[in-house]
């Protein structure tokens, strides 16, 4: 095909307008939740310098808006400065998301001079929490401090936190912690059963357990709007709380969590994979969505075919696209909202079900059962198979309702992980 630049405007044509790049597999964390079994270790065959360049400039032809840069960790790459100095030449704002736990002065003004234009840092709970599920003591201080360094040279700061059962009763005062720190938007998603995650059943939450985080989430939300209007601060810039994808759905709640401060109401109108956003692997793997498991949703890779032919033509990128309401099942398939919802987040739903279409972390869904008196929990049926973005499948059981909810295992004794089952 024949490389074309879209208008900035364009938008009758789905196009990546979104990048999450994943630049490197090497980590100075090796974290029990994460999707992607990141650690000290790179890829053997991730891009090459040129590589990467080649790829920003098909996203500048593409009409890329914003890329954001991870891994592992993007900053441990040598050449993270070069990439970011030549996707802003190219227009394209860059970001980073990052455990920062060496985000240094000296680096993030490094970042800053090529182009960085914010920085979000992951923190997941108070600092024991956050330190045991990274496995890292000292790395919430480290978080912390790499906060302070980016709000130092001017970047704009948010933070994102995995919820779990280890986390899960810590959210309001997590949030207060941000707000101090002076973090701009607190992004909120749940662990999913995927990569390092998926071995540890007993870290997830239950499907009804989602009733307690959003409702939890919906009193930090008009806290922080209460203390913006009380500060006189302009609730559009103010520390306010944003839903993740795989936090869903259409509860009392909705446009709450789902509407930026001061801008028109917003609600969950189904997964953009493929749509406006894409996912970019160290390997130059191209998915429709950062987050999806890498077996069932690889488009295909960028050494052996044109970025703009992935996009537009591979079926595991533009799954999201055009479908309807016929891959759905189970509960969402007889669901009031499945014609907008389509089964919430596909990489949740597959990750955890072995398919997407049916996705058991919803409010509604959640309180209509609880209506009946009934809940359901997760089953581990099969292990992950122990590689980079992969799950392995659990089943659905439905039970009765019962306030009594189970004790995290890591409340059970000292706090320890659970154990990998």
């Amino acid at each position: 095909m024949s490389a074309r630049t879209l208008g900035p405007d364009d938008l009758s044509t789905p196009r990546p307008i979104y990048v999450v790049w994943e630049t490197t597999l090497r980590c100075d964390h090796a974290c029990a939740h994460c999707g992607s079994r990141a650690g000290p270790a790179a890829r053997p065959d991730e891009l090459s310098t040129a590589e990467l360049l080649e790829v920003a400039d098909a996203l500048i032809r593409l009409g890329s808006r914003e890329v954001t840069l991870i891994g592992g960790e993007a900053y441990l790459r040598g050449d993270c400065a070069e990439l970011i100095q030549h996707l802003r030449r190219g227009g394209v704002r860059v970001t980073m998301q990052t455990g920062g736990r060496g985000l240094t002065p000296t680096r993030v003004r490094r970042l800053v001079d090529a182009g960085l234009a914010a920085v979000g840092v992951s923190v997941d709970g108070l600092e024991e929490s956050h330190d045991l599920l990274r496995d890292a003591p000292g790395s919430w201080r480290s978080a912390m401090a790499a906060i302070a360094n980016a709000r130092e040279v001017g970047l704009t700061v948010t933070s994102n936190s995995q919820i779990n059962r280890l986390n899960k009763d810590e959210l309001r005062e997590t949030a207060a912690a941000l707000r101090e720190a002076g973090v701009a938007v607190w992004r909120a998603q749940l662990t999913a059963p995927m990569g390092r995650a998926a071995d540890r059943p007993e870290m997830l939450l239950e499907p009804y357990m989602i009733l307690e985080v959003i409702d939890t989430l919906a009193e930090i939300q008009r806290w922080a709007l209460a203390e913006a209007a009380r500060e006189g601060l302009d609730p559009a810039r103010a520390f306010h709380v944003r839903l993740g994808n795989n936090v869903g759905y259409y509860g009392p709640h909705e446009l709450l969590l789902r509407s930026r401060p001061g801008s028109v109401e917003s609600h969950w109108q189904g997964c953009s994979a493929g749509k406006f956003v894409m996912g970019i692997e160290s390997d130059g793997t191209i998915k429709g969505c950062p987050s999806l498991p890498t077996g069932p949703y690889t488009g295909g890779n960028v050494r052996d075919a044109v970025l703009e032919d992935i996009w537009e033509e591979a079926d595991a990128i533009t799954f999201a696209r055009t479908r309807g309401v016929s891959e759905l099942w189970g509960f969402c398939k007889e669901c009031y909202y499945a014609e907008v919802c389509r089964g919430g987040c596909s990489f949740t739903a597959h990750s955890a079900l072995g398919r997407r279409g049916n996705n058991p972390f919803c409010y509604y869904r959640a309180n209509k059962l609880k209506r009946q008196g009934l809940r359901e929990r997760l089953v581990k049926r099969v292990a992950a198979p122990g590689e980079p973005y992969d799950f392995g499948r659990f089943e659905i059981e439905v039970e009765p309702w019962s306030d009594e909810a189970p004790t995290p295992a890591a409340s059970r004794g000292p706090r320890r992980l659970p154990v990998i089952a």
